[in-house]
């Protein structure tokens, strides 16, 4: 049973206002420091204007306010109890008869609705403005930077050459040996003008080079058939592993769909299961950070330390956040299984705030 309907509309909307406040503050503070990075680096290039770099920082905004969210949960659920307290609100519940269920009720059911929109509507948001943001910073910052990415065509992958750049393009990828099947490499100078087509059955990754095996080269000049063309990369296989599908640009809708796609080409998808997963889980990592927040927060005023224990909630909010980003690793490493490296954070937080709050609710 939780707060009757009027008060249960009450501290929803008290944790809420205090949860939008923090993220507002905490999103307009960090816009300000990306922006100024992006200023500094746009000094010594000259198609980066004032404007280009305004519009880049409001791109990354989504992507920040998505990663602040667990730790304006955290402190919002601090706020909202260390109101409770001051008002004397809380001490009026209690003498009222209410649990510290029935008052928390209303605010961990705010804190997982919080969580779904997160995840249903505010990651494909942030994922589709960050993807333009990358977009961006290529053109404007990184000229000459690597891009791998995957379609149902195929790979792609975009490096430097001589005096240009080349677009790469298998149908299938063998990452035990790296080698690419059916593969078509366009090479272009720096102003986008073709340079020439090279076709082979197969390319290899080497040191320092692609080996294309039987390419056949066509140019403005005519056509060659080569038998060991090599084509200069700084690509290894580490950074195409690391560079690629890079699982913050891409939406939650569709990251099953580009898992079957990632399977299919021989990359793997582990790196995205994990963040697919761990997407599912918000919901209820919102609810751990309220509850853990609660543990420490609800102590009353007459009891010393209370900013000492207001200390210690935020401390183990972040051990929560920080051992998701470790499972995460391990999990990417294929060292423990995807839905344990996604799982465990919330459901270790949940459980360590409910344990908590029924030794302080019934001794």
């Amino acid at each position: 049973m939780i707060a009757p309907t009027r008060l249960s509309r009450y501290l929803s909307k008290t944790f809420i206002t205090s949860f939008i406040g923090l993220t507002l503050i905490l999103m307009a503070i960090i816009f300000v420091f990306e922006f100024g990075e992006l200023l500094r680096r746009a000094a010594n290039q000259e198609a980066a204007t004032l404007n280009i770099a305004l519009i880049m920082a409001a791109l990354k905004l989504p992507y920040t306010g998505e990663i602040l969210f667990p730790f304006a949960i955290l402190f919002g659920a601090i706020h909202t109890c260390w109101k409770l307290n001051r008002t004397q609100e809380l001490v009026i519940m209690r003498s009222a008869g209410l649990s510290v269920w029935q008052f928390l009720g209303p605010v961990v059911l705010a804190a997982i609705c919080v969580g779904a929109l997160a995840t249903g509507i505010v990651n494909p948001i942030a994922s589709a403005t960050l993807s333009k943001f990358r977009q961006m910073e290529t053109v404007y910052f990184r000229k000459n930077s690597n891009l791998v990415s995957v379609s149902q065509t195929g790979i792609w992958l975009r490096q430097p050459a001589e005096d240009g750049y080349a677009l790469l393009h298998a149908s299938t990828l063998d990452q035990k040996q790296w080698r690419m099947d059916n593969v078509t490499v366009y090479t272009f100078d720096d102003r986008d003008n073709f340079k020439s087509r090279i076709d082979s059955p197969e390319t290899w990754l080497k040191d320092g080079y692609w080996d294309v095996k039987d390419a056949l080269v066509n140019t403005r000049g005519g056509t060659a058939t080569e038998t060991g063309v090599h084509i200069p990369t700084e690509l290894t296989a580490r950074k195409i592993e690391d560079t690629f599908a890079d699982p913050d640009m891409i939406s939650f809708w569709n990251i099953p769909r580009y898992v079957k796609i990632m399977e299919e080409t021989g990359f793997p998808s582990t790196r995205l299961r994990i963040h697919f997963q761990s997407l599912l889980a918000q919901p209820l990592l919102f609810a751990a950070m309220v509850l853990l927040a609660a543990t420490f927060s609800l102590r009353p005023p007459r009891f010393r330390g209370t900013g000492i224990m207001v200390a210690l909630g935020a401390a183990t909010g972040f051990f929560v956040f920080f051992m998701e980003s470790i499972l995460g690793a391990f999990g990417a490493s294929q060292k423990i299984p995807v839905f344990l490296a996604a799982w465990t954070p919330a459901v270790v937080g949940t459980l360590l705030g409910i344990t908590a709050l029924l030794h302080m609710e019934d001794g």
